[in-house]
């Protein structure tokens, strides 16, 4: 667990891996949500195929860079699992990501996506707060 967030999620020979099983954890997420929401993620996913890897591809380097500090904290404390250490931590954690995807949001230029966004965002702390004991289990897998 010594090396970085960095090395461990955008070296480009795991890249892919990494970004499937993200894809894979969002998928697996929404899957365990209400109506409203897998109403959502079908219409974007109908929208362009591929957009949720392509999404998660796009918003990995800023994902990795708002998570590395966190990790490297985890990291110093040796102890628990970092699904557990990012729950401890849920508020922060979750704020950090939704930078990334607020401001994305914001620059992007399909209504349609700011659309399901804005729907979607009143609720996406919690969701991303529920998420993140699988977050932290999908970078164990990559930094193990």
């Amino acid at each position: 667990m010594t090396q970085t967030l960095k090395a461990a999620l955008l070296d480009s020979s795991k890249r892919p891996q990494v970004v499937a099983d993200f894809a894979q954890m969002i998928d697996d997420e929404v899957d365990d949500k209400g109506i409203a929401i897998k109403s959502g993620y079908g219409v974007v996913k109908k929208l362009k195929p591929g957009i949720i890897s392509d999404a998660v591809d796009s918003l990995l380097d800023e994902f990795t860079e708002k998570l590395e500090p966190f990790y490297a904290e985890y990291a110093a404390s040796g102890s628990g699992s970092l699904g557990d250490y990012f729950s401890s931590r849920s508020d922060e954690v979750a704020d950090a990501l939704l930078s990334v995807t607020d401001a994305r949001a914001e620059r992007s230029s399909r209504e349609s996506i700011k659309k399901v966004y804005d729907k979607l965002r009143p609720s996406g702390k919690k969701n991303v707060e529920e998420a993140l004991p699988r977050l932290g289990a999908v970078i164990e897998k990559h930094t193990a």
